[in-house]
């Protein structure tokens, strides 16, 4: 189960690093987790950086074999992570939502980030290394980050970051059972449901410029599918679109 073991670090470069490191001396069990309590080069998707200040969020790496997955559905390890992480937030509060891929927003600002590293050995993915950071209770950000927001600033209160943990990789651990089992109809479509601005007409911009488009979820391969007010629909690779906020 995924958290039954953690190991704390005090402070490191990137629980991600850490956890690879770990994994080059010896096979870990599956669901382990590093968690720091200073992270000090936290990294994000396409080398941005997460701010985090010590003591006051969660950041930790989970490392999990989903051997069972095809290469083709590995964006179906994404949705299920950033649907748990959803799920623990939607139990704190209102306005949850996944911005795509995998950042997790309340409501235009972002709360979590996620950056998911996968081995892959004979057309498997051999191990998975989850890092997440998720603010808690930090008060005030620093970095020139456009949006940032702690879960305390969104509801006043003040969280256990133990209990908070616990509760989080529980429903991490749901959500990926349910893609053990197979469940991808469901898993599709509650990350469909979830998508930040699904459904209405928002500004995006491209290598073409910007322009007026409306989400309507993701392809097979995890493609963001956006239909322009002219009835075309485009399937976006990470980085291809840009939001406008």
């Amino acid at each position: 189960m995924i958290g039954s073991i953690v190991h704390r670090i005090h402070e490191t470069d990137s629980t991600n690093n850490y956890a690879a490191n770990q994994l080059l001396t010896k096979r870990l069990p599956e669901g382990v987790v590093f968690i720091a309590d200073s992270q000090i080069v936290g990294r994000g998707q396409a080398s941005s950086s997460w701010e985090s200040e010590p003591n006051k969020n969660l950041t930790f790496s989970i490392l999990l074999y989903p051997d069972f997955l095809a290469i083709s559905r590995q964006f179906e390890l994404s949705k299920a992570i950033s649907l748990g992480v959803a799920d623990f937030l939607n139990g704190q509060t209102q306005r949850v939502s996944i911005k795509w891929p995998n950042d997790i927003y309340l409501e235009n600002r972002k709360v979590a980030g996620i950056l998911i590293e996968n081995s892959i050995r004979i057309n498997k993915i051999s191990s998975s290394i989850i890092g997440i950071g998720l603010n808690i209770n930090q008060q005030m950000f620093l970095s020139d980050a456009p949006n940032p927001v702690s879960l305390s600033q969104m509801t006043g209160k003040t969280y256990n970051l133990n209990e908070s943990l616990s509760d989080l990789c529980l429903k991490i651990n749901i959500r990926y059972s349910q893609l053990f089992n197979g469940e991808f109809n469901r898993i599709d479509q509650d990350y469909t449901q979830m998508l930040f601005r699904r459904g209405t007409w928002s500004l995006y911009s491209d290598e073409n410029g910007d322009f007026e488009g409306k989400i309507l979820g993701v392809d097979s391969i995890g493609r963001l599918r956006i239909e322009t007010k002219s009835g075309k629909i485009n399937n976006y690779q990470f980085k291809e679109v840009s939001f406008r906020l």
